[in-house]
């Protein structure tokens, strides 16, 4: 579905990306770890063509993608819903009308949350309005940039429970910028751990350990491993 080599992002003389390289098969899950400042939101925009790049960028012929960005620039206070602004997309891709039932419905979102002004939603109701955005045009693979960065610990659970079932539901490639590294065990086929280089990847159970996490954290770095249906709690002293 992607592949992307040796691929170096230098903004304003800055590198904030030194010769990264991975790949996404069809249908997996590819989640991205790394402290602030790392450069996992850089590497969403250059994958979308959004920030100038040296390497290779390279996707699968005929892919179709959906992006949920971490916030949104608009300003959340004007008089608008989810709703006008589902519409305004289907408008632009001219997509029947009944696509913006389907996916407020996949999200969760009713018809009063849908007509509520954008303002007045709660942090995971935004971010399931965006969501629902994203899938407007049926894409293939979705990206994720921390979509629970403003969302509370009950409703950080409901939004990954919806990004898996739709992965699951719509067959969809998800590539997701995460700091829980929970839901890297649990949910993840492959992780790329990035601080401005590749400083690991591949499944989570070979990629993943201790040594590994002190290298990308730079120190000690307290994690849960979901795994086997338990939380486990690992930590260095």
């Amino acid at each position: 579905m992607l592949e992307v080599k040796n691929l170096s992002v230098t903004l304003d003389n800055y590198t904030a990306l030194s010769d990264v390289s991975f790949n996404v098969q069809e249908g997996e899950s590819l989640v991205i770890i790394g402290p602030n400042g790392s450069g996992k939101t850089t590497l969403l925009r250059a994958l979308l063509g959004m920030a100038p790049h040296e390497g290779t960028v390279q996707w699968s012929p005929n892919v179709r993608i959906g992006y949920v960005p971490q916030k949104i620039e608009a300003d959340r206070h004007l008089p608008i819903s989810t709703e006008n602004l589902l519409h305004a997309k289907t408008r632009i891709l001219k997509l029947e009308k009944s696509a913006v039932d389907r996916a407020l419905q996949s999200v969760g979102l009713d018809a009063r949350l849908a007509r509520t002004p954008i303002g007045r939603l709660s942090g995971g109701e935004f971010q399931r309005a965006l969501i629902a955005f994203a899938l407007l045009g049926n894409p293939t693979v979705l990206l994720f940039d921390e979509p629970t960065a403003s969302i509370d610990k009950p409703g950080e659970e409901q939004i990954y429970e919806l990004l898996h079932r739709l992965q699951d539901n719509y067959h969809l490639t998800t590539i997701v910028v995460s700091h829980d590294l929970s839901f890297v065990y649990r949910y993840a086929t492959k992780v790329l751990c990035l601080n401005k280089i590749n400083v690991c990847f591949g499944t989570p159970q070979e990629a993943l350990d201790i040594h590994t996490l002190e290298a990308l954290y730079g120190g000690p770095h307290k994690y849960f491993h979901h795994l086997h249906g338990h939380d486990h709690e690992h930590h260095t002293t």
